[in-house]
């Protein structure tokens, strides 16, 4: 069956489904996690990135850890990917580093440091600094990449990382969360600092079909597997509102074939005090996504029109944390 991650800001939580009802346990609890991401097609890898602890790999759909990629990927892991037996991760100062055996051995990929507008990149909150938000792999050509660098540009790569192509004027400059589609070659989906994005030539333009939203921080992405003009979004009125558990504010939207976005409402929690959501949407399962914020995980069955609570224990902890990613192994 399969194990929804949870990475939640000082643990991994498991959630699943059993005959008895759902399940949660922590992992990795202590750790500052930032990132996690499942393999869909390798059953049982995950993997995780924390904040001056480096990379963590578990092979049996995160009920054992190790530590990768020591020595060569390093302690601030920021972003991580997996496609087609590929394995990406993103660290601050910016860059990233790709492994062909799942996660053992790693090489990095240069480059990112040359590009013209690197000199512009900084994170506010340490704005010495800047790192990899984003990686997205291309479903359709498996050498394609997108990179989000927290703040600064989304980059391309045309093969797999030997080469990097700058961002493009009209696009986003501070991207959260990057979409590719499975059925729609060239269709990306931005969810960024500085609104909404699509393109529908691989990055190479970009519109901001943006009507109907009130809040132009977002964060959180799904897209229908099935339906690439179904999108659900999740946003706030700014960057502190959106992940203050004490006095924030978020909403999630809604958008299906080219009508303007709507905000849904139905079985999630009150916009006030609730943390920006994390959205996944299940490959397997079109129409089931999911959203988890600091008052628990969210499923619907109907993308994103009507939401449930899933029943799982919620540490009291939590509610003063955002989630750091979601994914599904």
């Amino acid at each position: 069956m399969a194990t929804l991650v949870v990475g939640m800001e000082d643990a991994v939580l498991l959630v699943r489904a059993r005959r008895d009802g759902w399940q949660a346990e922590e992992r990795l609890r202590g750790k500052r996690i930032t990132c996690v991401a499942g393999d869909p097609e390798r059953s049982g890898l995950v993997l995780c990135g924390t904040f001056g602890e480096g990379l963590w790999r578990s092979t049996d759909g995160g009920e054992t850890w190790e530590r990768v990629g020591e020595g060569v990927v390093g302690g601030q892991v920021t972003a991580v990917a997996l496609h087609a037996g590929v394995v990406y991760a993103g660290t601050e100062p910016s860059a990233v580093f790709r492994s062909e055996d799942g996660g053992t051995t790693w090489r990095p990929l240069p480059g990112l440091l040359a590009l013209p507008s690197h000199t512009t990149w900084s994170f506010p909150p340490r704005p010495h600094t800047h790192h990899v938000r984003w990686i997205a792999p291309d479903p359709h050509a498996p050498d394609f990449l997108l990179v989000a660098i927290e703040a600064g540009a989304l980059v391309r790569s045309p093969d797999g990382g030997r080469t990097w192509l700058d961002r493009v004027p009209g696009g986003p400059y501070d991207a959260h969360t990057v979409l590719l589609h499975p059925r729609d070659p060239g269709r990306i989906y931005v969810a960024a600092g500085d609104g909404y994005f699509e393109s529908r030539d691989g990055g190479e333009t970009w519109t901001q079909p943006e009507q109907g939203l009130r809040y132009l921080y977002l964060w959180g992405l799904a897209v229908h597997p099935e339906d690439p003009d179904a999108v659900l979004v999740s946003a706030g009125p700014g960057p502190y509102a959106a992940h203050n558990a004490r006095d924030g504010e978020s909403v999630v939207y809604r958008r299906a074939g080219g009508a303007p976005w709507r905000s849904v409402a139905q079985g999630l929690p009150d916009p006030k005090g609730t943390t920006v959501s994390t959205l996944l949407a299940d490959p397997r399962r079109p129409g089931v996504v999911y959203a988890a914020n600091n008052r628990g995980v969210y499923r619907s069955e109907d993308f994103g029109a009507h939401w449930e609570r899933l029943p799982i224990p919620w540490e009291a902890r939590y509610g003063a944390q955002r989630v750091e990613g979601l994914a599904e192994v």
